[in-house]
């Protein structure tokens, strides 16, 4: 998961011309700017400067990479100062939040420790947490749909996408034959022939993304339900099988070469993820902490 902090020391590093500098600009030292731009580096596979005697000089590829994040990083940097300049002045009671694990710790927990207010966290589906909600025992809820309930307010969060994905050592040479003459029937003949790990018995995500791309219900008969995305996907990882998920989930695995993408499908199948709660029991405090969250975290994982 990449760290925004590496992006604020990039921008840095680029507009002063040297690390010391950058370092001063920054209030941290030299050796933890020097790391940051290491790990940047490092994550996206590129250079990003020439180290000169005296100065930082960006590559070709540094100076796209600035002109490219630049404008999202200056953004994200006032909501965040104007964001704290407001809290200052405000002492934000403790905030309760309901969300799937997964999505908990792949999104918000990297930047739990930037917020003002004392969090509660709860794990679970929607179904289960929303009647915590309109009860008031959860402020906020990261809710997978929309249910029509007094007072509930659900603002679009962001999007997911399903993912058909893999062990990388399954051998897919048939299955992608299939897929590229045409042939839908056999190309679902092979998946159905495979060992699938789902997320509970009723195939939800799975069911979604065959309904899209072949017109009908699955006959998936899953060789292993788990209840944790987390667990499965360390379970493709280390072994063979088949599986639907997110893929805020498994980006970095997919980039590191550690799952494969089978088949990216006929329609892209996805879901999008609400902010819910109840406009009666938040303030507008709160509510713009949740936002400046979601907002920190999803521009983290673009």
């Amino acid at each position: 998961m990449i760290n925004f902090e590496w992006y604020r020391t990039f921008k840095a590093i680029y507009q002063t011309g040297t690390l010391t500098g950058a370092a001063q600009e920054l209030l941290i030292s030299q050796p933890n700017v020097s790391q940051h731009l290491s790990s940047l580096e490092s994550y996206i596979g590129q250079l990003l400067f020439e180290r000169k005697p005296r100065k930082m000089v960006p590559t070709d590829y540094g100076k796209l990479f600035y002109t490219q994040i630049i404008e999202a990083v200056e953004k994200l940097e006032n909501v965040e100062t104007h964001f704290r300049h407001d809290c200052l002045s405000k002492r934000l009671p403790l905030t309760s939040i309901g969300a799937p694990k997964e999505f908990f710790t792949a999104m918000l927990a990297p930047h739990v420790s930037q917020l003002p207010a004392p969090i509660v966290a709860e794990f679970g589906v929607t179904k289960d947490l929303v009647p915590r909600l309109t009860k008031g025992e959860l402020h906020f809820l990261i809710s997978t749909k929309q249910l029509d309930l007094p007072n509930i307010i659900y603002e679009p969060a962001m999007h997911e996408k399903f993912l058909l994905v893999a062990n990388t050592g399954l051998n897919t040479m048939e299955f992608e034959q299939h897929i590229d003459n045409g042939e839908l029937d056999k190309a679902e003949e092979w998946l159905l022939m495979q060992n699938w790990f789902a997320y509970s018995s009723d195939l939800m995500i799975i069911r979604r993304f065959w309904l899209e791309n072949f017109r009908k219900r699955p006959s998936v008969k899953p060789q292993f339900i788990i209840p944790d995305f987390d667990a499965i996907i360390s379970s493709l990882v280390h072994g063979e099988g088949v599986s639907i998920v997110a893929d805020y989930l498994v980006k970095d695995l997919l980039a590191q070469g550690r799952l494969k993408e089978l088949w990216p499908g006929i329609a892209t199948t996805g879901n999008t993820l609400y902010l819910a709660y109840d406009k009666t029991k938040v303030t507008t405090t709160q509510l713009d902490m949740m936002r400046y969250w979601l907002q920190l975290s999803v521009l983290t994982v673009a």
